[in-house]
């Protein structure tokens, strides 16, 4: 069996009191957070600023400490059977305009209820749940 390891970020900006969350549509259809491999040299969080530059052409991000989140699930390519891990990190902007690349086909700033209609794999869902009562903790933290 192959392994793969990627790591990928819920972008997320403030935008008049609510939190605006950024998913992209995949090429299959599905919709998802900016992600992809690890390459040999490079730490997660390397991956993570370079994937999102990539993918968005965002390239002022913070990323907010504590929040890693890890997934896992299995998954066919061409004909082999590969196990692939995520880890997902939280990532804040200011940068509202996307420039995407050639492996997506359009993106959406959402709100949490509306990502939640959009984006149907489950640990994706998991996600983006965790990392928005991360965002609201930390805020009520601050205040």
């Amino acid at each position: 069996m192959l392994r793969e390891h990627s790591a990928g970020a819920v972008v997320y900006r403030e935008e008049g009191g609510e939190y605006k969350f950024l998913i992209l549509k995949y090429g299959l259809g599905h919709w998802d957070f900016p992600k992809g491999n690890v390459e040999k040299g490079e730490s997660e969080i390397e991956t993570v600023k370079r994937e999102i530059a990539e993918e968005t052409g965002i390239d002022q991000i913070e990323i907010i400490e504590g929040f890693k989140e890890g997934v896992g699930y299995y998954y066919r390519l061409k004909g082999n059977l590969v196990y692939k891990t995520v880890n997902y990190y939280l990532a804040k902007t200011e940068q509202k305009d996307v420039k995407l690349s050639y492996e997506h086909e359009d993106y959406a700033w959402v709100t949490i209820d509306e990502a939640l209609k959009y984006i149907k794999h489950k640990n994706s869902i998991n996600v983006l749940n965790k990392a928005y009562q991360y965002i609201k903790n930390k805020k009520s933290e601050s205040r």
